[in-house]
C-alpha cells in the first residue's frame, strides 16, 4: 500500500503540503502545522495486524525496523525512502516498574518510561531522526539546504548534532549562556557542530533561530516544526505495547514547550482510531512553579493563555516561558481530560531524592512529574490501584551537578531530605569496619 502523510494547518485551514516543502506555519492563518496521514488507507489493516508488525519488527535487525520510531513507519513518516532514513535504532527504552516509590505514595502499578536510556540521553532522539532524514530525502531531491538548525536548552541540540553527524549534514544549535549542564554543552561540540552560546534565554534564542530559518537555506529543527512530534508520538506506541496492549489510566509527562504533551495525544488517539487500542489515558502536564505558564492557564480553565518571563528553575530544559506547542497542547488536554500541575524547587529536588533511593538516576525534569505525581496520589487524583506511567524525558547522568548539590545540601533555598556524601577514611580494616557497623548497625 502507498501509505502517505503530508502538513495542514492545525486550525482546519484547506491547504495541504508536502513534507518536503520547507514550511513552519499555515500562510492562511499562520498557525503551526501538523503531519496528517492518510486514515482511510491505515484502516485497511486491522488492529491486529498493526500490532502484529509492531511484534515483528521490534529491536529486528531489518534496516531500519529495528528502530522502534521506524519500526512503526507507516504511522510516522512514510514518505521518506530507507535508504536516507537516519538512525541509531532509537527508542525501545525500558519500562521500569517503580515498585517501592510507588508504594511510598499509596500507588501499587507505578511504572516509569525511561526515555533517557537513549542514544544521546534524551526521548528528543525519537524527533531528530525522523526530522534529520526528511532533511536527507529533501537534499536528495534536490534541496538546496546548507544547515540546519535549532535553540535549545540542552537536549534538543544533542540530538541534533548527533543525528547530522551520522547524516553528515552541517547543523548550527542556539544554547542560552550559562544555563545548560556541562554534559549537554559538550555534546554539540565533540560531534563538531557549530555552537552557539547566547546571552539570552531559551525563549531569546528561539526567537533569532526562527529569524535565520526565514532563509530556506537553513532549515529549522524545532518542535515548532511538526516532523518531530511524528517521532515523539510513538512514545505512545511503545507503552502500550510494553503493557501487552493494555492503555494506562495516567500518563504524566513534564512540559517545557509542550511539543511532547500533543505528541504523546497524537500517539494515543491514532491508536485508538486504527483499533488498537480501546481507551485513552488521561493526560497530566507537569510543569515547574518557575516556569509555568500552562498551569496558569489551566487554573482559568484555558480561557486565555500568556506567556511569561520563567524564571530560573532547577529544571533548566523546561525553563520555557513562551512555548511554541501551547496551542497544541492545550487542544490535546483539553481531548484527554488532562491536568496541569506544577511544583516548586524543593518538591522536584525531593522527588529526585526519593526516587533515586529506590534505583532510579533522575533527571530535574523527570522529578517535576514524580514530585505532581505524588501530590495528586496525596490529593487522592491518583487512586491506588490506577496504572500510572511518569514519562523520563533525560538520563541523570546528563544532570550529575544538579544531584551532587542536592546530596551534598547545596543547593539555595533547598533543604535536602537526603543529605548524603562519601566518607573519607584511611585505609586501615579496623576503621573501615568500625564506620561500616556503626552505619549498618552491628
Amino acid at each position: 500500500m502507498n501509505f502517505r502523510a503530508w502538513f495542514q494547518c492545525i486550525n482546519g485551514c484547506s491547504g495541504q503540503y508536502e513534507l518536503t516543502q520547507i514550511i513552519y506555519r499555515c500562510p492562511d492563518c499562520g498557525e503551526l502545522l501538523e503531519v496528517q496521514h492518510d486514515m482511510d488507507l491505515l484502516k485497511k489493516r486491522s488492529g491486529d495486524e498493526w500490532k502484529q508488525i509492531f511484534v515483528d519488527r521490534y529491536r529486528a535487525n531489518d534496516w531500519p525496523y529495528g528502530s522502534s520510531v521506524w519500526g512503526k513507519k507507516e504511522l510516522v513518516c512514510p514518505n521518506v525512502d530507507n535508504d536516507n532514513v537516519v538512525s541509531t535504532f532509537e527508542g525501545g527504552s525500558n519500562l521500569f516498574w517503580a515498585e517501592r516509590l510507588g508504594k511510598q505514595w499509596g500507588l501499587d502499578d507505578l511504572w516509569i518510561k525511561q526515555c533517557g536510556m537513549a542514544h544521546t540521553g534524551s526521548f528528543k532522539d525519537l524527533g531528530m531522526t525522523v526530522l534529520v532524514s526528511m532533511v536527507k530525502q529533501m537534499i536528495a531531491d534536490g534541496k538546496n539546504i546548507r544547515a540546519v538548525a535549532c535553540a535549545s536548552t540542552g537536549d534538543t541540540s544533542a540530538a541534533l548534532a548527533a543525528y547530522c553527524a551520522v547524516a553528515g549534514i552541517p547543523a548550527i544549535v542556539f544554547l542560552p549562556k550559562d544555563k545548560v549542564s556541562l554534559t549537554q554543552l559538550i555534546q554539540p561540540i565533540t560531534h563538531g557542530v557549530l555552537t552557539l552560546s547566547l546571552d539570552t534565554d531559551f525563549d531569546g534564542c528561539m526567537k533569532l533561530v526562527q529569524k535565520l530559518c526565514a532563509e530556506d537555506e537553513i532549515y529549522l529543527a524545532n518542535s515548532m516544526n511538526s516532523l518531530r512530534i511524528e517521532g515523539q508520538k510513538t512514545i505512545s506506541f511503545e507503552l502500550v505495547q510494553q503493557l501487552n496492549w493494555a492503555v494506562p489510566d495516567f500518563v504524566v509527562v513534564p512540559g517545557g514547550n509542550l511539543g511532547n504533551v500533543s505528541a504523546l495525544g497524537k500517539g494515543f488517539q491514532m491508536l485508538k482510531d486504527l483499533g488498537i487500542i480501546s481507551k485513552l489515558p488521561r493526560l497530566v502536564c507537569a510543569q515547574a512553579e518557575r516556569a509555568d505558564p500552562l498551569y496558569r492557564s489551566y487554573k482559568n480553565g484555558f480561557k486565555s493563555f500568556e506567556p511569561i518571563q520563567a524564571k530560573t528553575t532547577l529544571a533548566s530544559a523546561i525553563q520555557i516561558g513562551d512555548p511554541v506547542s501551547v496551542k497544541k497542547a492545550m487542544r490535546t488536554l483539553k481531548a484527554f481530560d488532562g491536568i496541569v500541575e506544577e511544583a516548586t524547587e524543593g518538591e522536584l529536588a525531593n522527588a529526585a531524592g526519593k526516587a533515586n533511593r529506590t534505583g532510579l538516576l533522575c533527571c530535574p525534569h523527570t522529578a517535576v512529574a514524580l514530585a505532581v505525581t505524588e501530590k495528586l496520589a496525596r490529593r487522592g487524583v491518583f487512586k491506588p490501584k490506577d496504572k500510572i506511567v511518569v514519562i523520563s524525558t533525560a538520563n541523570g547522568l546528563k544532570f550529575t551537578d544538579f544531584l551532587t548539590k542536592y546530596h551534598m545540601n547545596e543547593l539555595e533555598g533547598i533543604e535536602s531530605e537526603f543529605p548524603f556524601a562519601a566518607i573519607e577514611l584511611p585505609a586501615e580494616f579496623d576503621r573501615v569496619r568500625d564506620t561500616i557497623m556503626e552505619k549498618i548497625g552491628a
